[in-house]
């Protein structure tokens, strides 16, 4: 089966290298592989690597180059979707590491009969520090980050509301249509919930493993927190069976916090607010400590995660609460234009040349098979 590997990158110049150098390793035959990046709008040295990597002669069947002037990971998303000629679609973050057997894992998944495959995808840190270890605790936690299922590695093939660096066959967007742009940063939440009313299953497999870099500065992480809050607030409007209720967790203990210490400052009776903050500090040192057992690690900045915690929960909170204000005025400004384009993808994937080539299985079956046993 032939793969269109996927990409999309804004200013990664510092982590564009590694990806494209995982690309290059992977194990899968590179005359089955076709390359897809997508430059949205950067002005750094991203393109300039791209085209690097496009004119190093690496084997891939098709290499391709789009630059976007958008910056929404929805439009660059499509983009490569509607130019994909593989019979398998998989998308790959610029900020991620994949082993070299991440393409040829996926492939074999998808022949056990599967349409969607993915795997874990635990955080890491670019430049280990004490401090960047510090901030890929935080994100690490189940209480300074999310309960989401695909972040952490499966013991077994399980079946998930979504996945991240998923591998599609083309025949999924050819059902259900690509991303929807209007949406920042919930497009595959959104996305996946179309593809489950569709009748589709996502697989989460416990032999596919992929990993994202988490921000190296804790400005950058407070800024992806708000950003995430900000369009959970607008996804409500949009695709509210899309979100489950711990995306408003943070919301909730914002607004708890508020009211309590309302009821201080009118009442005079400090008690709420005393009860809320104790029970909050409990799960907080008890995080902590974890941090400490899990990482193994006696990194004396991680008694800054206390500190860290609330700053985050309360940002993704006022990110939230921002993004319900707004949502009578976003809904209002949309004008079709994103479920016109969801099916311009579907028409382009039916058009595109569909490439499957049957008779190769038992050389894609070997190569799994031996890096599976190392």
């Amino acid at each position: 089966m032939k793969v269109s590997l996927c990409t999309i990158a804004h200013n990664e110049e510092s982590v564009l290298n590694g990806l494209l150098r995982d690309i290059r390793d992977q194990n899968y035959p590179h005359d089955k592989i076709e390359v897809i990046m997508i430059d949205s709008g950067s002005t750094d040295r991203t393109h300039e690597i791209m085209e690097e990597f496009k004119n190093a002669d690496n084997g891939f069947y098709n290499v391709m180059i789009f630059t976007i002037p958008k910056k929404n990971q929805a439009a660059s998303w499509n983009v490569a979707i509607e130019h994909a000629t593989g019979d398998i679609i998989i998308r790959v973050d610029a900020h991620s590491k994949i082993p070299r057997q991440f393409v040829s894992r996926n492939v074999f998944n998808i022949k056990e009969g599967e349409d969607i495959v993915g795997g874990g995808r635990p955080n890491i840190c670019a430049n280990p520090n004490p401090w960047t270890k510090t901030l890929l605790a935080a994100e690490e936690s189940l209480f300074g980050s999310s309960v989401a299922d695909y972040r952490r590695p499966a013991a077994q093939k399980e079946y998930h509301d979504s996945l991240f660096h998923a591998a599609y066959r083309r025949e999924v967007f050819a059902t259900v249509g690509g991303f929807n742009e209007e949406l920042g940063r919930t497009e595959d939440n959104e996305l996946h919930y179309r593809i489950r009313q569709a009748g589709y299953k996502l697989c989460c497999c416990p032999e596919i493993i992929s990993f994202q870099h988490t921000r190296n500065t804790f400005s950058r992480m407070l800024q992806q927190k708000y950003g995430n809050g900000y369009w959970i607030g607008l996804t409500l409007g949009v695709c509210p069976g899309c979100l489950s209720y711990f995306h408003f967790i943070p919301f909730v203990f914002l607004l708890t916090l508020a009211a309590t210490i309302g009821v201080w400052i009118g009442t005079g009776q400090p008690v709420y607010l005393a009860i809320l903050l104790a029970m909050y500090t409990m799960f907080n040192l008890v995080n902590t400590v974890g941090s400490f057992v899990l990482k193994k690690s006696l990194n004396p900045l991680f008694l800054l995660l206390p500190l860290l915690f609330p700053v985050l929960h309360i940002t993704y909170g006022i990110g939230t609460l921002v993004g319900l204000i707004k949502l009578p005025f976003w809904k209002h400004s949309l004008d079709g234009s994103a479920e016109r384009r969801i099916e311009e993808i579907k028409e382009a994937v039916k058009k595109n040349t569909v490439s499957y080539d049957s008779d190769n299985n038992d050389v894609d079956m070997k190569i799994y098979d031996r890096d599976y046993q190392r």
